[in-house]
């Protein structure tokens, strides 16, 4: 009789256990709504979003890859023998992972100049490109203007140039972008670009490192435009 009442005891206890744990963890119905975070022109930054871009750093194995980039080269052409003379004074120079890098470096900093993000610029930038930056970003404040920027797709990044002198290393990539670019006043209204149409621009752009430096980054020290 004591056993059967030790039983009973323990199954109301069971049951006591569980439905506290249910009101603590709560229950999943489906139904519940997933947080949603947009990509999007009206996405504002986060500061976590910002992280420095190698091109890439040492022991680091090269990404991939992706469609459009070229990186092939003729060892005999002028452009050949530059990146033949940058590889062989840093071996962890490798054409196909510097142009990923480049191309994150890209898709970093041509949003964080439209949002006014000197903190991530500064750690992507040379000083020279850094106060060319920085000038027409007070200008812009100082109209109260605003942008935003979204790359939409990046269609051709390749490497244009590339020298070594003085044991710094100069590597110049040519991106073709398809982006989607706003300028508005202070009360929001559209000065420049359309929220609806994508605009296609090609940009070159000249990274530089010492090739004997313990660090692994390439900064920006110069930009020119094609169109």
């Amino acid at each position: 009789m004591g056993g059967g009442l030790d039983l009973i005891l323990l199954a109301l206890l069971a049951g006591f256990i569980i439905l506290r744990l249910v009101s603590v963890l709560g229950r999943r119905t489906g139904n519940e709504r997933r947080q949603e975070n947009p990509a999007g022109l009206e996405r504002a930054p986060t500061p976590g979003d910002a992280k420095p871009v190698d091109l890439p750093g040492r022991d680091r194995a090269p990404p991939a890859a992706q469609p459009g980039a070229t990186a092939s080269f003729d060892r005999d052409t002028p452009l050949g023998k530059s990146l033949s003379r940058i590889m062989m004074a840093d071996h962890s120079f490798d054409p196909d992972g510097f142009l990923e890098g480049a191309r994150g470096a890209y898709e970093m900093i041509t949003p964080a100049f439209a949002e006014g993000d000197r903190e991530t610029l500064r750690s992507l930038l040379s000083p020279d490109v850094m106060r060319d930056f920085d000038s027409a970003i007070a200008e812009r404040e100082a109209a109260g203007h605003t942008m935003q920027t979204k790359i939409v797709d990046v269609l051709q990044n390749e490497i244009t140039d590339a020298r070594l002198e003085n044991g710094t290393a100069e590597v110049t990539v040519t991106f073709k972008v398809e982006l989607i670019s706003v300028e508005r006043d202070g009360e929001g209204r559209i000065i420049s670009g359309n929220p609806s149409d994508t605009e296609t621009v090609t940009d070159v752009w000249t990274f530089a490192r010492q090739v004997k430096a313990r660090d692994p980054n390439w900064l920006l020290v110069a930009t020119d435009s094609n169109d």
